[in-house]
């Protein structure tokens, strides 16, 4: 029986997931599926997607019905199960025979034909079942709870539910499981223009006023997009940009892929601006991405920078652990393990701290991350400043009233923006990822 280019590409997809440690975000972004036709592209970005999503919640039903522990399965195996459950369970337009058949092909094609009588059965009482096991009643909010019904890692949603209280925990389990809106920056009118003739629809942005939302058309093969000209970028990602202000000399320490970096050469089209970026791949994409003429960009480590100082403006946007990205990027959820989480505030403290040595006096910088996590934002920029006493911590709300006065920030609420002199976004509170941000100045000048 032959299968569906999409589902064979979804099952490639979260097996390299899986056993290699691969990233979603980057294979649904390949050559392999730009041969895919759109129709059999959206459905293959939507099976990946959706099992990542929902992973814990297949995995308890496919439990449910089977006759031995997933423990034992392999990682072939129990990944065409999980496509199938995706479908049984949560596409309503997939007839169930194509779901079921097609993955127990997914297994013989996988060479172990040996399962293929086991993930038929297993599959056939998923769908005679109907329903999906494991889901907690609706009033019941504790953090075990909340993390069976959204699909969420226990440990994970415990530490929101400690940190945030139980209901925003639970807004932003809801706000990860849904499928987030597409935010674009755009260089200029024209670009709206272009967009609009090439059969975009664009609403305005919500925390923003040069930010649009994509409500409909494939922006992959637009010339604006090709041009550089738009950049899908979240809002809240967008804001952290703005944040950084104006300068004569910029510097941006963890550039890649770079939105951020365009972003502060949109804003400061005179300015000299280095943008530093560790990964030569990465660094790349850095290159390909922003055009601007006044941006220079280095393929270096940002512990070693190629630079003696004398930056007015600074942007450390470390490497973190995304989970204020999950609606994006749920394969993190998954991967992630709470010392994961120490060592990356030992790699932050590190970079902040070779950051804040480039500025000049009078100088500001910007430190965040796409985190929720305590340990990569608050704790970082403490331990920093206790030792650093050159620098000061300033209270981002001067500068989301400034954002507001100019009428940039949109957004009324400006209290929700902040956790006490941070900027914070949540997902399910904004519409938006969740960003920490913290702004720092050299003192003198």
């Amino acid at each position: 029986m032959p299968i569906s280019p999409a589902r064979s590409v979804a099952f490639e997809i979260l097996l390299r997931i899986e056993k290699q440690n691969a990233y979603a975000s980057e294979l649904l972004h390949s050559e392999r599926l730009e041969k895919l036709t759109p129709a059999d592209r959206g459905l293959a970005m939507e099976l990946v997607m959706g099992v990542l999503r929902w992973r814990s919640r297949l995995d308890d039903a496919i439990a449910a019905a089977a006759s031995r522990p997933l423990t034992k399965l392999d990682a072939e195996v129990l990944n065409a199960l999980r496509l199938a459950a995706y479908q049984l369970q949560f596409l309503t337009r997939v007839p169930p025979h194509a779901a079921i058949n097609e993955s127990v092909e997914l297994v013989k094609r996988a060479q172990k034909r040996s399962a293929a009588p086991f993930a038929n059965a297993v599959l056939r009482k998923m769908a005679a079942a109907k329903t999906m096991r494991g889901q907690p009643p609706a009033n019941d909010v504790a953090a075990a709870s909340v993390a069976r019904e959204y699909s969420h890692p226990e440990w994970l949603v415990a530490r929101w539910v400690a940190q945030f209280g139980q209901e925003r925990a639970r807004q932003i389990c809801e706000f990860d499981q849904q499928i987030p809106s597409t935010s674009l920056r755009l260089e200029n009118e024209d670009a709206e223009r272009d967009l609009a003739s090439e059969g975009m629809v664009l609403a305005p942005g919500i925390l923003l006023a040069s930010a649009r939302t994509l409500v409909g058309g494939d922006l992959t093969r637009t010339r604006a997009c090709a041009e550089g000209h738009a950049f899908i970028q979240d809002e809240a990602s967008q804001l952290v940009a703005a944040l950084v202000g104006t300068g004569s000399r910029l510097l941006d320490c963890c550039a890649a892929p770079g939105g951020k970096t365009a972003a502060l050469a949109w804003r400061n089209p005179s300015a000299e601006i280095l943008a530093v970026e560790l990964h030569p791949h990465r660094a790349e994409l850095l290159r390909k991405r922003v055009r601007a003429a006044n941006v220079h960009i280095v393929q270096a480590d940002a512990l070693n920078l190629p630079a003696s100082g004398g930056f007015d403006r600074v942007l450390a946007d470390v490497p973190c652990s995304g989970t204020g990205t999950l609606a994006r990027n749920p394969d993190i959820k998954w991967r992630l393990t709470p010392e994961d989480l120490n060592e990356l505030h030992a790699k932050q403290v590190a970079i902040l701290r070779a950051a804040l040595q480039q500025l000049t006096p009078g100088g500001r910088a910007v430190y965040s991350t796409c985190s929720l996590e305590s340990e990569e934002n608050e704790a970082v920029v403490e331990e920093v400043l206790r030792e650093a006493k050159d620098y000061r911590l300033l209270d981002c709300r001067e500068e989301l009233h400034r954002l507001r006065s100019t009428g940039e920030l949109m957004w009324d609420d400006l209290n929700s923006l902040l956790s006490g002199p941070f900027l914070r976004t949540i997902p399910g509170v904004q519409p938006c990822d969740g960003f920490f941000a913290a702004v720092i100045e050299r003192r003198g000048g």
